[in-house]
């Protein structure tokens, strides 16, 4: 795929975006210069020399696909990061942008991008409807069924399609299934399936109802993808403690990291910090620590919650500044400890609505081919 294309190597059923071509682009100064003269010009509609608020929002919506949000104007929740990236840009007040301007930013948000998709590297998949048919020939697919059945807990009443709804939830992207929660899946692929299927809602639910219909639904769901493929955006991650054990490990890199935690933290009249910052600090860390950030992941955060309460590090008591970069060590010590004695694993999907054909353009650097 031409561009940055954070598509690089391939991995089993799916290509990887682990960030390597854009590092490749940003690193080549000749090739890069040329990438943003042709955006520049691109996007400089009136030819001026400057990007006004109005000429960046292209980039900025394309810089979004490419960073995977959702379209702009669609969800509050990313909406907020469309303004951050523009602000960027204009550094909030700025009206109009320079292209050596242009240049330092895109330069600083794609490296940002690279180093996110060298951690967390995300596989692209197409959902075709050939593994959903692969597992409903398996000789397994029964009992996998029955389980699925018996873990389904629904109201007393409810129909044979709340369970076949309730269950293809619980497919994953390895038996063939796009994540069945999304709206656009439900609505395109999910509801047509069952209602082509003409499922009996009155029939009273048994597991041999139940396997039947489900069968028939899913069945119906494979010709779908086969016709209208999906492309998921599946990301794995192991939290084993190895980021955190690599950090300890230097001491210069964790004496920064841990001046930089403490920067925004405000300090008492004696210059004590209070411990209730202790979180906020761990915040901070937790990328150069391979960490999720606080609240992103549940099982992550009994983890930190059982090694604050392990330590006291929550009763609200200020410390000088040593004591408080002494804690937050023990905190990513003892949090090292727990992750490799039970590492957690999480994955994730999300059903990406652009086709991959029509990657970015603003990752397209057309005017490098001749350099």
């Amino acid at each position: 795929m031409e561009g940055t294309g954070v598509m690089k190597r391939k991995s089993e059923g799916g290509e990887v975006m682990d960030g390597s071509d854009i590092t490749e682009l940003v690193g080549n100064e000749q090739v890069f210069s040329n990438f943003v003269n042709h955006k520049f010009q691109e996007l400089d509609l009136d030819h001026d020399g400057k990007l006004s608020v109005k000429e960046l929002q292209p980039a900025v919506a394309e810089l979004g696909a490419a960073l995977g949000l959702p379209a702009q104007g669609s969800s509050p929740d990313s909406d907020h990061i469309y303004s951050e990236v523009l602000q960027e840009f204009t550094h909030g007040k700025q009206e109009r942008v320079s292209k050596t301007e242009f240049k330092e930013v895109l330069s600083d948000i794609l490296v940002g991008m690279a180093a996110g998709l060298k951690r967390d590297p995300i596989i692209i998949l197409r959902i075709d409807g050939e593994d959903l048919h692969e597992f409903l020939s398996s000789p397994g697919f029964e009992s996998e069924m029955v389980s699925v059945f018996s873990q389904i807990e629904l109201p007393e009443g409810s129909t044979v399609k709340h369970f076949i709804v309730k269950a293809l939830e619980k497919l994953t992207v390895d038996q063939g299934m796009p994540p069945a929660s999304d709206s656009w899946v439900v609505s395109n692929i999910v509801e047509p399936a069952i209602e082509s299927c003409g499922v009996d809602e009155q029939q009273p639910v048994s597991q041999e109802t139940f396997i039947a219909e489900f069968k028939r639904v899913a069945a119906r769901v494979a010709e779908i993808l086969r016709e209208q493929p999906v492309i998921v955006a599946h990301t794995e991650n192991t939290f084993d403690g190895s980021s955190i054990k690599r950090l300890l490990s230097n001491k210069f890199e964790l004496d920064k990291t841990l001046e930089t935690a403490l920067e925004g933290i405000p300090r008492d009249r004696h210059g004590k910090l209070s411990k209730e910052y202790l979180r906020v600090g761990l915040d901070v860390l937790a990328p150069s620590a391979g960490l999720p950030p606080l609240g992103a992941i549940d099982q992550m955060d009994k983890v930190i919650a059982e090694v604050f309460k392990m330590m006291d590090a929550d009763d609200g008591k200020t410390v000088k500044e040593d004591e408080f970069k002494m804690l937050l060590t023990e905190i990513l010590g003892s949090t090292m400890l727990q992750l490799e004695g039970n590492p957690i694993s999480v994955s994730s999907n999300s059903v990406v609505h652009e086709p991959l054909s029509s990657a970015s353009s603003v990752l397209q650097p057309h005017a490098t081919s001749s350099s």
